[in-house]
């Protein structure tokens, strides 16, 4: 009886076996908050993200001006996603408490303000980088670090910017002559010379490159000079 070729009773044994299936990616965790002081106020955003054994590998929180607390919630997001990203994550779940943010990123919502539809395309677009997405709802109780990192943000802003000074007033022991009033006319009206400061606008947010001590509440004027983009 004529022996079966090797080459065919391997290919017998191995040839039709399934391919091993690939481990699941671990999925890391972000927890996003934003606040507003105000809405539109101050504003900051707090993330706190866990790799895929629960354990903490980040804490973000940034001040981004006066803004809504929706616009705080979606720069949160966007800093979670841009985190993970440059850190190569393929699997990420986000979890806020914010259920317009939550729905809107679903599709259940529409998104009608001006100000997040900027923020929510780039959010939508980052999503879609992963190999896996998620984002799901969560109570406040369940986001307590993450909005403790946003309120720290404001608190630290807040704390260096005090009230406005009063300027104190000096009297000299003796009496002096009453200047004229042409000079007094003129240091009343002398100001201070604008500051000039770059910022960046990126994602419906002006984000200004240089720490700035204001009051809280003061209005500042904006002059936009566009820069042409280098070419590479």
């Amino acid at each position: 009886m004529p022996r079966r070729p090797t080459a065919s009773r391997g290919k017998s044994l191995f040839g039709d076996a399934a391919p091993e299936p690939k481990p699941a990616t671990v999925a890391y965790r972000a927890n996003i908050d934003g606040g507003s002081r105000g809405n539109p106020g101050p504003a900051a955003y707090g993330v706190i993200i866990r790799d895929g054994k629960g354990e903490v590998v980040a804490k973000l929180k940034k001040y981004i001006g006066r803004m809504s607390n929706n616009v705080a919630e979606y720069c949160g997001l966007i800093a979670a996603l841009d985190y993970a990203e440059s850190h190569s994550v393929k699997a990420i779940r986000i979890e806020s408490d914010s259920e317009l943010l939550v729905k809107q990123m679903r599709g259940l919502y529409k998104v009608k303000s001006e100000d997040l539809r900027p923020l929510f395309e780039r959010a939508q677009k980052m999503s879609k980088a992963f190999e896996s997405f998620r984002i799901e709802h969560v109570y406040r109780e369940q986001n307590r670090e993450a909005d403790a990192l946003a309120n720290e943000a404001m608190d630290e802003v807040e704390a260096k910017v005090p009230g406005t000074p009063v300027a104190k007033k000096t009297e000299s022991a003796s009496p002096k002559k009453s200047e004229p009033a042409s000079s007094k006319s003129e240091a009343s009206s002398s100001k201070p010379e604008p500051r000039k400061i770059q910022a960046r606008f990126r994602g419906g947010v002006l984000y200004l490159l240089e720490d700035v001590e204001l009051p809280d509440g003061m209005v500042v004027d904006v002059s936009i000079h566009l820069r042409p983009k280098p070419v590479v």
